[in-house]
This record gives structure tokens, C-alpha cells and sequence, in this order.
């Protein structure tokens, strides 16, 4: 099963996420369910909850069938996921499922260090770097009601996606 992912200018794509407090199967689920939703769109390597109108603090990423390669992680199921460090700085093209037919370049951190609990509600860490951190970064803005739109550096930016 998968869910309808909401578009800009849906006003819950805005809220303040709140914190995961329940793990188990229905959690295991939750995240299994997005991963399904990310993998339906074009390109999806990233979801956060409250693109599907779940309120809660957590992300599915997954470059690894990514087109852009890069060193990553795989699959990653983050509650709770909080940015710990950023450092250096690229400029990269991104899109959102939440905001289709657009993209724009924003500038985010090029290695960033995570914190995260797992399934089991374990605190863990992981340091990503390159294309897997800019994606880690645009999805925890999600959970503060912030989309990659709001960090383009120029009006300029933002360009209609070309149709495939």
C-alpha cells in the first residue's frame, strides 16, 4: 500500500514534525509504507512523513539505485533523524515529490553527521557525504516544515523539469 503525497501549497507540508515515541511493528510498517510511496515517483530516493500527512519525525532514504553514483548508506529508515554537523558547502540541483515539475539549485552542507534512533528506538549515528547528504538534509527540512523551494539562492533558480 501507499499513500497520496501531498503538493505545495498544502499547508500540513509546512507544520513542525513531532517526535517518534512508539517503536514496533506499526512503526516498521509506517516506514515500509513510505519507502513503497518514495519508490512510485520518478527519481524518489527520499520521503519524509509529512509529505504524506503523517505528522511524525521520520525519513526513508535510498541513493543506491540512484543515477547520480555516490558513496552511501543503502536503505535508511531514520525516527527521529537530527543533523549533528555540516561541513563545506556545494550547490546542487534538487526536485521534490511534493513540488512536481520543478527544480532548483540550493546550496546544502557536502558531508553532514546524523544522529537517528532505529526500529528499536536505539540512538545511532552515521556520516554521509556528497549526493546522500544533500537528499538527508532536503528530508529532515521536510520535518521542520521547510521545502527545498524556500532554500533555492535565486528566483532564477527555479526551472520547470523537463517532461520525460
Amino acid at each position: 500500500m501507499t499513500f497520496e503525497i501531498l503538493k505545495n501549497p498544502d499547508t500540513r507540508l509546512r507544520r513542525k514534525a513531532e517526535a517518534v515515541k512508539s517503536f514496533g511493528d506499526e512503526l516498521m510498517q509506517l516506514f515500509e509504507q513510505l519507502e513503497a510511496t518514495m519508490r512510485t515517483g520518478p527519481g524518489g530516493v527520499g520521503i519524509a512523513a509529512p509529505q504524506v500527512g503523517e505528522n511524525l519525525r521520520l525519513v526513508v532514504v535510498d541513493c543506491s539505485q540512484s543515477l547520480r553514483p555516490c558513496k552511501n548508506h543503502g536503505l535508511l529508515y531514520l525516527a527521529n533523524p537530527k543533523i549533528e554537523s555540516r561541513e563545506g558547502e556545494s550547490l546542487g540541483r534538487e526536485g521534490c515529490l511534493s513540488v512536481p515539475d520543478w527544480v532548483g539549485m540550493v546550496p546544502r552542507a557536502k558531508t553532514i553527521t546524523l544522529s537517528y534512533d532505529d526500529l528499536h528506538g536505539n540512538r545511532q549515528n552515521l556520516e554521509a557525504t556528497g549526493f546522500e547528504a544533500r537528499v538527508i538534509q532536503h528530508e529532515v527540512d521536510h520535518l521542520d516544515g521547510v521545502l527545498f523551494i524556500d532554500r533555492i539562492v535565486s528566483s532564477k533558480g527555479l526551472v520547470r523539469r523537463l517532461s520525460s
